[in-house]
């Protein structure tokens, strides 16, 4: 059959291979080549976050991703609004077209395969177009200097155009960070994703662990950081004090309460040893004598991926609740606007107080579960300041088993799909260690062999890895941790340095041992 009869997205192909592309190196990219290009992506991604949208009035702004910006990376407001919301999404429907069989491409063709990236490239700029427009025409409001200057020369077109030039710079913002990450994939280490996630995480923990400068609009000037907080507090407190208030406001009482940086220390510690666990299935050359190596098939076998797409939804899910609550054009949409089952929103705010999305939403701490069911008086830590919302201990617990099944069962799924659209499922592994030339001793060197004995470990280790990682990061975020880093950035953070300590040792081992390149995959 041929390839145009497999799969409509052929009839894209003359349009998604046009598209601008990053050009992958011709062959080997030297150590410290990579090095430069993936710190010099790092920087231009810093000063991208500290350039502010023109015409952009920042006091009546609302970061729909508040919650999720530690994840998402970008700078609310910023150049990089979006972060990497567009790319994972993209990623997300492919996974889901892919795994329904809707595109039917198959992955271990070349052809099929190029297609398959090219079309997740093209749906990158609709998934910009689609978060940046709602965001621009509700919640991203233009100032009237720029709204002014425009009716003076475009009489009673200022507010539309003046929303256009703020959609177009979120555009150009959100595709330029997109060719960013192509450029630390093809020519850096590890990928750009990875990269601004780890930046943003980084830098909201050491914030919230040393920042001496007061919380934004408190009444004290006690030190917002877990640290100076903690040596504030102790030395201006008399015992009775301590006793009384002051050893609870250290370790519970936002912000950066101190067990939320033991939290954090503790879950970066069970993370790195989960992520050094593997098995290792020794591999011997077929043709060389003595030739012999492993594969190890590491414990968390989906790496973070799996994590993303799934912040990657309630994200989404957490946005088109407020938009069908809040926004005037969303209220009148039918059986969805203004229903309060889908998500509560108060004014001002963009964490939802009620309805699904709230049940599906972080739990971020443990005064939002576990304090108020202790006691009655920490039932009002839950409400947001200026709303009178009060909820059950049912609803509490209701709540906390909802997120954390949900974090659990979506991560499964996204783990499996991630593991048979990246050919990293038995079949595939196997039809790569023949290539290599290896094959495991004792062993007739056939890939149906080796798919026989990888189907013994890949699949469970999939599920477990999911499974493992919803449950790990729906955990942490109920325990809290500090720098508005919730569990699940705290988990991404940890895997993804480990993976680049790995991937650096792999580098510089291929750098040494040109011949590792033919079994690892040159580039």
């Amino acid at each position: 059959m041929a390839k145009d009869e497999k799969s409509r997205l052929y009839k894209l192909k003359p349009l998604v291979e046009r598209m601008p592309m990053v050009k992958k190196p011709d062959g080997h990219v030297h150590f410290k080549t990579k090095i430069i290009y993936t710190i010099l992506i790092l920087l231009i991604y810093f000063v991208m976050t500290n350039i502010i949208i023109y015409g952009l009035d920042a006091e009546r702004t609302l970061d729909l991703f508040a919650q999720f910006r530690a994840i998402f990376a970008g700078e609310s407001g910023s150049f990089v609004h979006l972060g990497i919301t567009p790319i994972v999404n993209a990623s997300i429907m492919m996974q889901l077209f892919q795994g329904a069989e809707i595109v039917n491409l198959d992955m271990k063709d070349d052809e099929d395969k190029a297609l398959y990236q090219n079309t997740q490239k093209f749906l990158v700029i609709i998934m910009i177009l689609v978060q940046a427009v709602p965001q621009a025409f509700g919640y991203l409001h233009p100032s009237t200097n720029l709204v002014g200057a425009i009716d003076g020369v475009f009489a009673g077109q200022g507010m539309m155009l003046a929303r256009i030039i703020i959609v177009s710079q979120i555009a150009i913002g959100g595709y330029f960070l997109f060719l960013m990450d192509e450029v630390v994939s093809k020519w850096g280490i590890g990928s750009g994703i990875s990269l601004f996630i780890v930046a943003g995480v980084a830098q909201g923990i050491f914030t919230g662990t040393f920042n001496w400068a007061p919380t934004p609009g408190g009444e004290t000037a006690v030190p917002s950081g877990a640290i100076p907080k903690t040596i504030h507090i102790v030395q201006n407190s008399s015992s009775s004090e301590l006793v009384r208030g002051g050893f609870e406001e250290i370790l519970l009482h936002q912000p950066n309460p101190l067990f939320g940086l033991v939290t954090t220390i503790v879950i970066f510690l069970i993370i790195a040893y989960v992520e050094s666990s593997r098995i290792e299935l020794p591999l011997s050359h077929g043709r060389a004598r003595g030739a012999r190596g492993r594969y190890p098939i590491k414990l968390i076998y989906t790496s973070v991926m799996p994590v993303i797409l799934v912040a990657a939804l309630m994200a989404n899910i957490n946005l088109f609740a407020m938009l069908f609550y809040t926004n005037p054009s969303f209220q009148n949409f039918p059986m969805l606007g203004g229903q309060w089952w889908l998500g509560v929103f108060p004014p001002g705010s963009t964490e939802p107080i009620a309805g699904g999305a709230w049940y599906l939403s972080n739990v971020n701490g443990l005064q939002e579960w576990l304090l108020p069911l202790i006691s009655e008086r920490y039932a009002g830590m839950m409400s947001p300041e200026g709303v009178d919302w009060s909820y059950s201990k049912l609803q509490l617990v209701a709540r906390v088993i909802v997120h954390f099944t949900f974090m659990t069962v979506a991560c499964l799924l996204f783990a499996n799909f991630w593991v048979k659209t990246t050919n990293m499922d038995a079949e595939s592994v196997a039809e790569q260690i023949q290539d290599s030339g290896m094959q495991i001793p004792g062993f007739r060197r056939d890939p149906r062999v080796l798919k026989k004995v990888l189907e013994r470990y890949i699949p469970t280790i999939t599920s477990f890895s999911g499974i493992f990682m919803g449950a790990l990061a729906a955990g942490s975020n109920m325990l809290g941790s500090v720098g508005g880093a919730t569990g699940i950035s705290i988990f991404l953070a940890v895997s993804i340095l480990v993976q680049l300590y790995e991937q650096i040792g792999k580098e510089q081992m291929m750098e040494m041992h040109p011949v590792l390149r033919d079994f690892f995959g040159s580039q």
